[in-house]
């Protein structure tokens, strides 16, 4: 029995579509790099967040201290992250991205730039501004996403 291809006929059936193309392209270029979602994504944070606490990590990953520990040992086994006890509080350490693991995520926001100019090819110049025009329109009418929701 053959599995019948939804038929995407509204326009967020068509935008959830795109979604998951720029999706995969992310979790593709992650996956190339032998990196989960997961390890990927804390990876990322702590470029940009060095010295960040497990607590941040959990919140930001959404998930438990204990998934956030297992996650980092991973990494750090890896010696793409690294964990630091403060001076003077030797019970809490930093985590901090490795120059070797900030050099296997270095290209992600260039390769989801390449993966929007895929999704995209099909459309004019000017076609990009009409559809950037209306999304822009669409989305200032929506709450802003943030990583607590």
């Amino acid at each position: 029995m053959t599995e019948q291809e939804p038929e995407l006929t509204t326009n967020l059936d068509l935008l959830r579509w795109v979604g998951w193309a720029q999706q995969q392209a992310g979790l593709d270029w992650i996956r190339q790099r032998e990196l989960s979602h997961q390890q990927g994504f804390a990876l990322g944070f702590l470029v940009q967040n060095p010295g960040a606490i497990q607590r941040d990590i959990a919140a930001m990953t959404r998930t438990t201290p204990a998934s956030v520990s297992s996650l980092l040992q991973g990494l750090e086994r890896r010696g793409l992250i690294e964990r630091r006890t403060e001076l003077g509080n030797e019970r809490s350490k930093r985590v901090y991205a490795t120059e070797a693991g900030a050099a296997l995520i270095a290209g992600f926001d260039d390769a989801m730039r390449d993966a929007e100019e895929t999704i995209l090819a099909p459309l004019s110049e000017e076609e990009r501004h009409t559809l950037h025009a209306l999304l822009t329109k669409v989305t200032s009418a929506l709450p802003r996403p943030t990583r607590d929701q």
